[in-house]
């Protein structure tokens, strides 16, 4: 298995596919990183030489923001907003919908 940002991708996939395995990285952005490393997408992870999987793993590293960076940087915004006392931070500091959904009949899994 190779190990790219912290996580085991599966060998037996596409790396198109295998690299959204990777918390932040979706369809678009694999096909993105594919192509800057100058990998073709229907070859399989295993298929892959170590030089390939240093190359992507420091372009991830280099240029896009995943994984537990990511998820600090969201929760860090949301810490944000609660403390600054915005509407938005309120609503995140009672678990209550954020974006104007409808709470009187709805929302039971945020609430």
């Amino acid at each position: 298995m190779a190990r790219i940002a912290g996580v085991n991708i599966p060998t037996n996939k596409r790396v198109e596919i295998a690299l959204r395995y990777i918390h932040g990285i979706g369809p678009a952005m694999a096909r993105e990183i594919i192509e800057k490393v100058g990998v073709d997408s229907t070859r399989r992870v295993s298929d892959l030489t170590d030089a390939e999987v240093i190359k992507i793993r420091e372009t991830i590293d280099a240029d896009y923001l995943v994984e537990g960076d990511l998820r600090r940087d969201t929760s860090m915004n949301i810490k944000r907003l609660m403390d600054l006392g915005s509407y938005r931070g309120l609503r995140h500091r009672r678990k209550l919908p954020v974006r104007g959904q409808r709470t009187h009949t709805n929302a039971r899994t945020r609430k």
